[in-house]
């Protein structure tokens, strides 16, 4: 089920594989090394320091798009291998598949929620125990519910 990938998603891939290698540190290193030693030569002169300082400028703008594709690719393949342990456990919330597309004030209402789980789990003795979304959801409409009725047996 692999689709063609277009000329700059397979050229930045390429890239970003060899840019990550050992080779091309080693190049990048022995690069500056060069430049280095070749000071005394050109006398350290401004056209000295600008070859380097453009050089690398360039190159280090050309990399930061590539990374980022990479790394939007990487995310959004992540992103979907979580959706698909989701959608097949059938303990689990299917709230949380595409949980990636919420607002900032979503996430941020979605990490409270799961802080106080995790409190309430810090407090219990036996480590095992699992709470889920649902399951607080039901404790907490019990709660309001005994709150209203004054029930206090019904919390």
């Amino acid at each position: 089920m692999k689709a063609k990938a277009s000329w700059f998603e397979s050229a930045a891939n390429k890239v970003t594989r060899w840019t990550g290698s050992s080779a091309a540190f080693g190049i990048a290193a022995g690069v500056i090394l060069v430049w280095g030693i070749s000071g005394p030569v050109f006398g350290f002169s401004d056209t000295w320091q600008l070859v380097i300082n453009t050089g690398t400028t360039i190159i280090t703008f050309l990399m930061v798009f590539l990374i980022q594709k990479t790394q939007n690719k990487d995310s959004k393949a992540i992103q979907l291998k979580l959706n698909e342990l989701i959608a097949a456990s059938r303990m689990a919330s299917n709230r949380l598949v595409d949980v990636e597309d919420l607002n900032e004030q979503e996430l941020d209402t979605l990490h409270k929620y799961y802080q106080k789980l995790a409190d309430a789990m810090a407090k219990e003795k036996d480590l095992h125990t699992s709470h889920s979304i649902d399951a607080a959801e039901a404790l907490h409409r019990l709660k309001i519910k005994s709150s209203v009725t004054g029930d206090d047996k019904a919390a």
